[in-house]
């Protein structure tokens, strides 16, 4: 037993110095035979020793698995290993990141260093960090690379651009299996396809493959159309697909739409951009801004190019102002005129004068107060209150 720990102890140290054994390997070899990055301005330099560092000028450095795979490479026009602390500090690095031995990154930095035996590696200075399979391009002031955990941080001032979206941040998050990317902080993102939609919040996670930016936590979603706000939504989360240009909003989630005026409000609201509808299945509430009047309904639809809602279950509706209401188990509301048609059993209440009717149908206006109720093929009551008993 204990030959068989003390071999495994020696095959730990012999694995944990392979990197810098490499790298004074390809030091020397530089030494001997030159570096094929070399510029005839800067030639290859004989490694030096200065203060317990090993320095190499146009070093190459790289990093394999023991089954030969790449880990990673990249060229430095300097190299500096701290031999105290088995650090590798460079400059200008330029170089792959590569998992399960398929290049996934391209990097380039001002300065870093490669820590914990190659097992991590740390660029400072205009960081540039490019997806090989999607073509996004993060760019910020810190990159941290940790292959064996598959992540790839860039922080501080992050913005990112990819043909569908550009992202600001204050850190980004890749991870190349999974095809993710996290983005945490005062998250900004702006889609680029018409409809232009203005993202914000504090944390987003995209599926790239999916073309699905989900927002777990609270969400600002602005709409644009001729570099203007056109509608405003907000909720507690949030998806968008990119592709199929469906906005997904879930807990207190309210779609504002600025022509016409509304504001759709529920716990499950799907906005299809391309064809200007926004559907709820749960209870919803749509709010005639400038008239004050508001509809509710188990489930709705509002058809934004028509300018139709329709809403269907236990539908109510209120003229705040003149105080009339309705009810009916299924209404559609032509917001142009601002008539109604409502089916199954119809209540209607106005106050002055103040009377009720009842019946199978009605059609009208709530705000008007022009509402008629019809029988078809049911009765048809009318209550009214008599002034003296007001």
């Amino acid at each position: 037993m204990k030959k068989a720990k003390s071999k495994k102890a020696k095959q730990k140290q012999l694995k944990k110095s392979f990197f810098w054994l490499l790298l004074l390997a390809f030091s020397l070899f530089l030494c001997g035979c030159g570096n094929r990055n070399t510029t005839p301005a800067e030639p290859a330099q004989t490694p030096q020793e200065e203060q317990g560092s090993l320095i190499v000028n146009n070093a190459v450095l790289e990093q394999f698995k023991e089954n030969g795979q790449p880990v990673w490479k990249f060229t430095a026009s300097k190299a500096r290993y701290r031999k105290n602390q088995e650090i590798a500090e460079v400059e200008s690095p330029e170089g792959e990141l590569y998992q399960d031995g398929k290049l996934v990154f391209r990097i380039q930095a001002k300065e870093g260093e490669v820590q914990q035996d190659g097992k991590k590696i740390f660029l400072k200075k205009e960081i540039i960090a490019i997806d090989i399979q999607s073509g996004a391009v993060l760019r910020g002031d810190e990159l941290e690379w940790t292959p064996d955990q598959d992540l790839l941080i860039v922080r501080k001032n992050l913005n990112g651009t990819h043909k569908q979206l550009d992202a600001f941040a204050k850190e980004g998050r890749m991870y190349s299996r999974k095809r993710q990317m996290e983005l945490i902080g005062e998250v900004l993102a702006i889609t680029k396809e018409e409809p232009i939609l203005q993202l914000r919040t504090e944390r987003v996670l995209w599926e790239i493959d999916k073309e699905l930016v989900i927002a777990p936590q609270s969400l600002l979603i602005d709409r644009y159309e001729a570099q203007k706000i056109s509608d405003k939504a907000e909720s507690k989360q949030g998806e968008v697909n990119l592709k199929t240009k469906i906005v997904t909003l879930k807990e207190n989630a309210t779609v504002t739409l600025l022509d016409p005026t509304l504001q759709i409000t529920s716990n499950a609201i799907s906005w299809n951009l391309d064809a200007e509808m926004v559907t709820s299945s749960e209870p919803v509430k749509i709010n005639q801004v400038e008239d004050k009047i508001i509809f509710t309904g188990n489930s709705g639809k509002v058809d934004i190019k028509q300018e139709i809602c329709y809403l269907t279950g236990n539908v109510q509706g209120f003229d705040t102002v003149k105080q009339s209401q309705l009810r009916a188990d299924e209404l559609m509301w032509l917001l142009k005129t601002e008539n109604i048609e409502a089916e199954g059993n119809v209540i209607y209440r106005q106050v002055d004068p103040e009377f009720t009717v009842s019946g199978p149908k009605a059609t009208g206006s709530l705000k008007d107060q022009t509402v008629t109720v019809t029988g078809g093929g049911g009765p048809v009551v009318t209550e009214i209150v008599p002034q003296q008993q007001r």
